[in-house]
This record gives structure tokens, sequence and C-alpha cells, in this order.
């Protein structure tokens, strides 16, 4: 095989992205909450069902605003995953709450909902769902305990889009629409992207006009411009939230070829699936699963080594080949930030994925010749051994 430079992501352009952003400037509408954005959340309210959406900055601010929205307070609890990225947890911390960390299923990296009942205590204020992989966790499972214990839900939708939960009579649900309210992201390693950016989701009637207030930095000025009020000020707390319009005219030029785009990532994750089986059925890598309740979006592509030595040793030799592949997230209960804040609890699993995990690169612009090339070459390690 000739060696190749094949990189862990490159993002992918729709040819709309520049003519655009060049309307939103002729236009001089920069700020947000201007055409692009409009049409960005409609795409949304009428492809989802969504109730209301909301862009923002980044999945992050996405959070943050869910945090505010559902009054977070000192002393709070909020139970989550350890195997997630430190936003979902930042969000909670930056208002006081103590996180209540859960391990993941042994099987998927994804929270396990049979061991959350046993963390609900009277401080329990809300479960925050991470969908990993773009893959739904057992919402009916963690629906029940939301209202038998009337806690709020809040999903982590950041690498959800285009992703569903299959409920007992196989109704398809699109994942972000189960919650109370839902975040998600476009930061450019996700299926559809501006570079950074997120989306809150309302999904609770109760939360759309306070959430519109908490992105328009604490003011009622869409209210405003609207005509509902005859002048706008300072009226609850808030941040600045509302993303550029340039923002927003990207992402519409990506949202209009969701459907190309997510044809050629189902395309290449079935590819890998499909020419590495024969290494799961040997013993030396485990695969993706995907639960009879979820859908697959397609959000990346990742194989299980049997130790964190194997791990290190695979990716440093693809890198030797070439290929740019990468580990994920570290545990947060043993983060150096949070690691004296944890109860004590061991999260066995959640520390097996942070240990031997890697993700393979995993792009629209990656080509066949790309990807025989990086299987090829992940099977002579395995068999070289």
């Amino acid at each position: 095989m000739n060696q190749k430079n094949i990189t862990f992501n490159t993002p992918h352009l729709t040819g709309k992205e520049v003519h655009y952003i060049y309307d939103a400037v002729f236009n001089k509408q920069l700020s947000g909450n201007g055409k692009y954005t409009k049409l960005c959340h409609k795409f949304f309210q009428d492809r989802y069902g969504f109730k209301k959406v909301l862009l923002t900055s980044s999945c992050t601010d996405a959070l943050e605003m869910c945090a505010l929205l559902i009054n977070t307070q000192p002393g709070d609890e909020v139970i989550m995953p350890s195997y997630t990225f430190v936003s979902t947890a930042n969000a909670f911390v930056l208002r006081g709450a103590k996180i209540i960390f859960a391990d993941s299923y042994n099987h998927h990296p994804n929270m396990d909902a049979d061991k959350i009942e046993s963390l609900i205590t009277s401080k329990t204020k809300a479960i925050v769902v991470m969908h990993y992989a773009g893959v739904a966790n057992d919402m009916k499972k963690i629906k029940d305990l939301v209202q038998r214990y009337n806690l709020y839900l809040i999903e982590d939708a950041a690498q959800c889009i285009d992703s569903y939960y299959i409920d007992e009579i196989n109704k398809k649900i699109p994942l972000g629409s189960i919650g109370h309210l839902a975040a998600f992201s476009f930061h450019e390693t996700k299926n559809v992207i501006c570079g950074e950016g997120g989306m809150l989701v309302v999904n609770d009637e109760r939360f759309e006009k306070r959430a519109e207030i908490i992105w328009e930095k604490g003011t009622n000025r869409s209210a405003f411009f609207r005509g509902e009020v005859n002048k706008y000020g300072w009226v609850d707390v808030g941040s600045s939230f509302l993303p550029s319009e340039l923002n927003a005219a990207f992402l519409y030029a990506q949202l209009e070829h969701l459907e190309q785009i997510q044809q050629k990532r189902l395309f290449i994750w079935n590819y890998y699936y499909e020419h590495l089986k024969e290494l799961e059925e040997k013993g030396f890598i485990r695969l993706p699963y995907i639960p009879p309740y979820a859908t697959n979006n397609a959000h990346m592509f990742y194989i299980l080594c049997r130790s964190l030595e194997e791990r290190a040793k695979l990716i440093e030799y693809l890198k030797t080949q070439g290929i740019q592949a990468v580990f994920h997230y570290l545990s947060l209960h043993k983060s150096e930030f949070y690691k004296d804040k944890h109860d004590g609890r061991e999260l066995p699993n959640s520390d097996m994925f942070s240990d031997n995990l890697v993700r393979l690169p995993f792009y629209f612009d990656l080509t066949n010749e790309d990807l025989g090339y990086i299987v090829d070459t992940i099977k002579i390690f395995f068999h070289a051994k």
C-alpha cells in the first residue's frame, strides 16, 4: 500500500456556504436572528417537530441555557454520565450544582439507564442524558424515572442530528424532542456544521418565553421586535448566546444538503462495520452496538481495543501510516477538577471506554480508496501481532 495522509476530520462544504454568507453581508444583517437564523429555526421545527428552537453560539451555550431555565441552584444534584464532554457538566457546575456521575453500559458508552434510580435523592433536580455517537439511550426507562420523581429531563443531543429513538409501538421519535430541553452542536466535527455553533430545543412551553429572554442577554428584545411590547429592557438573567448571522448562513447551506450528507456518512459507517467484522469475530476488537430502540445517524465510527496499552500502540501505528485516529472522553469523575468532589463510586465501564475506545477518521470527503487503506492498515496491525 502506498502511504496516505488521512486526517481525523475535514470539514465538508456543500458549495453554498460562502454564497449565503455574502447574501447576509450584502443585506447588512450580521448580528443574528435575521433571515438565515429564521430559516434554520424553521428547518428544524418543520423536519423534526421541535416546539421551539434557538440557534446558539455553541452546544455549550445551549446547555448553559438549560441550566438557567430549570433554575439550577447551589446544592441541587444533577445526574449525568461520566463518559461525556466537559460541557455537559460545566453548565450545571457554573450554577453551583453537584454532579452525580452514572456509569456507562458495558456494551455502549451511553449512561446505563438501570443504574440511575439508585442515584436519585431528595436533592436531585435533573437527569441529563448524553446520546453518545448519536445513538439513543433507553428513553422509556429514563422518562419513567423523570415522571415518577418529578425531575427535569435534558438531552445533550450534541451528536444527534437526524437520529431517533424507537418507542414500544415502533414509532421513530427524533432525539432532542423527548426531554424538557435539549442541546445540539454544529461544531466542525459534527454531521452538519458551521464551525462553532449549537441550538437549544425547548419542548416544554413553560420555558419558551424565558428561553428567548435569556437568549437575548436577559432582555425582551425579541418580543419588542414582534410588536408584543412597546419597549424592551433588562427583565431576567441572560448572556450573549445568540450567534452571528454569518454562522446561521453557513449552517443553512449545510441543512439544505442534509440528506446527501447523511447518505454518504451512512455509507462510510457501514463500510467500516462490514470490513472490520472479521476482527471482531476473531476477538481482536469490539465494534459499535446499535440497540433495537435506536437508529444510527453515522455521527462517528469507533472500535474498542482490549487494553489501554493496545489502543496506544494502534493509534501510534496508524499515525506512522499517515492515518490520524484519536481516543475520546476521559471519565469526568476522575478529572483533575472533579475527582475530589466525586463520591468515590467506581465507574468501571466509563473507565473502560476511556481506556479502550478509538475513533476512526470520519468525514464526507473520505473516498473508497481512503477507507480501504484505513481498514487494511488496521488489519495489518492486529494480524502482525
